[in-house]
């Protein structure tokens, strides 16, 4: 199977991105119907598309976990995933976006850029991935493609280039001008499979090229050769200017952006060609680096099917009917079904299973997968998500993906006996799927707490134990996941740890500082010691013992947060003296000092914005302020809906979802996502610590 594949150049790995309900699933199952891997078209409305095929995707009408495709358009091979939109799910776009090439961004021509698309484009910010973007639903009352371009512009920061200019808005909308071919373009079949092309109508002529002409000074402000041409008044070829728009695109410099109404089959496949025509293949994007695990040394890999293997494995998923699936992407070399392979993240052996090119739930088995390609393994036992896979002889590290920490807790428990062992081994195989779902067991109440990103996140988690492992479940309360900090110095904690019982006694002498960290810091740790007054090999266990100590603070034993500790001073005896002893001594010195530093909660806040009709403004701000929420901004947006902005604490708004429908007659929509940790008032403090005592 993957002898035929395309040269590497013909290759392209992107992944489609946006907030939710801006038509990325949509825009999918044109793209497969057009590039000939489907027959029909499926809609989200009725569950029938391919990508979001879990059983909890159809029945809620939204993506929740990034769907691998690949299909065939003009001889090139796109590798494609359809990413989630709702918040709750960022991982998934985050672990797609780390070994994608470039990006489709979908906005939708009446909200324009929303809260989640604002969040993906970050992720993507922080990849380097060049992208496109495709103002969908432009059939739609209040649809504007020249003000979500300037959203784009202002909100995102991006520079947007239009491409196109479309051609009537609203229900009118028929085509688009090509500013590239300065032709228009409109379909002229039901199904959006013709394209029909045509001279300009003359009353859009001016327009035209107008926009033609800001769209070449754009590019060629980024293109060097296209820079000497226009100011030498020379007309680009088609091939000149196409080439150049592709520089200026890969270099992240430009942001191609495209229009059309997927829902009603317009406008897709002027995309497909754009992706071809300017998005990068493996080859036009730097040699991936990572770390040489013998030495330490910083290497690189070119995209070279003849090199040595480095593969990422980016998603784990655990099949009812085949079992584990790991999903990867091949840097460089090949990965041969059956082949012996480096974990070189553990430093363990692994040999691959079958070799499986995904089409989302459905399979083409293949004998091996190249450099560039995105498929997935069965028969890896021990590997995970972030891990890489090398050459035996030719070891590398890849970069690990760094997930953002679950902010909501809920305690679960079988309703049987029976379903005990069930539901052990069901929790363990989702949070492998899962690197933002986390499972623990807690201590005092001997209850299973599981972690995640958002009630709709671990809603979707539960609904799975029962589906797919028959797990009968209950489920507690949710829990916000506070930390705990100080909002004093304390200059000196001395505690000295002496215990004598028989025989050799235990000793250790330590005098620490704790500060105020800055937000977002964590624990951090520096020693001072000077004179060997502590000898070296027992400040690294007096650090253990202060990291332990961080895992349960003295208010309500939530994780200690940004605070900065530093040993400056202590004793030691030659004989009785231990990492045993140094470490219970960090341990017990940073508990002292939380006590004298004025300790405070801090709880997780959460960007929100409601987007309601004008005429329940009041309600809703009434009902936000009782939520402790402080609003940030206010925007009319067309066809008379507001969009509210405000920072809520998590606390506040379990069940929001509820109260806003109830409210707004169900005409009322928010989307909220993790902003940072802040002080709890103290009113709230008090109730939260006798809560958990």
């Amino acid at each position: 199977m993957s002898n035929d594949r395309p040269p590497l150049e013909r290759v392209r790995n992107i992944g489609i991105i946006a907030h939710i309900d801006a038509g990325k699933t949509t825009c999918t199952e044109r793209i497969l119907y057009y590039t000939g891997r489907t027959h029909r078209i499926g809609n989200v409305d009725d569950g029938n598309t391919v990508t979001d095929w879990m059983e909890q995707e159809r029945e809620r009408g939204i993506t929740i976990t990034a769907a691998s495709i690949s299909a065939v358009w003009n001889e090139h091979l796109i590798n494609l995933i359809d990413t989630p939109g709702h918040i709750d799910f960022t991982a998934e776009v985050q672990r797609s976006l780390r070994v994608l090439d470039g990006g489709v961004v979908v906005f939708d021509a009446v909200q324009g850029v929303e809260p989640q698309s604002e969040t993906v484009w970050r992720q993507a910010d922080r990849y380097d991935v060049p992208r496109l973007c495709f103002v969908n639903k432009m059939d739609r009352v209040g649809a504007d493609f020249s003000r979500s371009i300037e959203m784009i512009r202002d909100r995102l920061g991006a520079n947007p280039v239009a491409m196109q200019i479309p051609v009537g808005a609203e229900a009118d909308f028929v085509g688009v001008v090509d500013l590239v071919e300065m032709q228009m373009i409109s379909w002229g079949d039901e199904l959006g499979a013709r394209r029909v092309y045509e001279e300009i109508p003359e009353n859009l002529r001016s327009d035209a090229e107008i926009a033609r002409t800001e769209m070449l000074e754009s590019v060629s402000e980024h293109d060097d050769e296209l820079l000497e041409m226009f100011s030498e008044e020379v007309e680009p070829t088609l091939l000149e200017l196409r080439a150049g728009i592709r520089r200026a695109t890969i270099a992240n410099a430009i942001r191609p952006v495209y229009c059309g109404t997927a829902l009603k089959n317009k406008g897709i496949q002027p995309v497909l060609d754009a992706v071809i025509d300017y998005l990068p293949s493996p080859i036009d994007v730097p040699p991936v680096t990572g770390i040489n695990p013998v030495d330490g040394q910083s290497v690189q890999r070119e995209a070279d099917d003849n090199g040595p293997l480095s593969a990422l494995v980016f998603k784990i998923v655990s099949d009812p009917y085949v079992g584990r699936l790991a999903y990867f992407r091949v840097y460089s070399g090949r990965v041969e079904a059956g082949a012996k392979v480096q974990n070189t993240t553990k430093g363990r052996r692994e040999r691959l299973g079958r070799v499986i090119r995904m089409y989302a739930d459905r399979r083409e088995e293949v004998s091996e997968v190249l450099a560039g390609d995105i498929a997935a393994t069965l028969g890896l036992k021990n590997t995970f998500t972030g891990e890489t896979l090398s050459d035996l002889s030719e070891p590398i590290i890849l970069e690990n993906i760094v997930f953002p920490e679950p902010v909501i807790s809920v305690a679960v428990e079988p309703k049987t006996s029976g379903d005990q062992d069930k539901m052990g081994l069901a929790l363990q195989k989702l949070s492998e799927e899962d690197p933002t779902f986390r499972v623990r067991s807690d201590q005092d109440t001997g209850q299973t707490i599981i972690s995640g990103m958002g009630e709709l996140h671990l809603e979707v988690i539960i609904d799975r134990m029962l589906r797919e492992f028959k797990v009968q479940a209950n489920v507690g309360r949710p829990r916000v996941a506070y930390h705990e900090s100080i909002r004093k110095s304390v200059e000196k904690v001395d505690y000295r740890h002496v215990k004598q019982s028989g025989g050799r006694g235990q000793y250790a002498h330590v005098v620490l500082k704790l500060e105020p960290g800055k937000p977002g810091s964590e624990i951090t740790f520096s020693s001072k010691i000077v004179g060997g007054v502590i000898p070296k090999e027992y400040i690294n266990p007096v650090e253990r013992g202060i990291r332990s100590a961080a895992e349960t603070g003295v208010l309500a034993g939530y994780p200690v947060t940004d605070v900065s500790v530093t040993l400056y001073d202590g004793s030691f005896h030659e004989v009785d003296s231990s990492e045993m002893a140094f470490q219970i001594a960090g341990s017990m010195a940073f508990r002292q000092g939380l006590s004298r530093a004025k300790p405070v909660l801090l709880e997780p806040m959460m960007n929100l914005e409601v987007i309601v009709p004008e005429v329940y403004m009041g309600d809703i701000i009434g009902e936000l302020s009782g939520r402790r929420a402080s609003i940030g901004g206010m925007e009319l947006r067309p066809g008379g809906v507001q969009s509210i902005r405000s920072t809520a604490p998590l606390a506040e708004m379990f069940g929001y979802a509820t109260a806003l429908r109830s409210r707004t007659q169900g005409r009322g929509v928010f989307s909220m996502e993790f902003s940072r940790y802040d002080k709890v008032p103290d009113a709230v403090s008090e109730a939260v610590v006798k809560g958990s005592m």
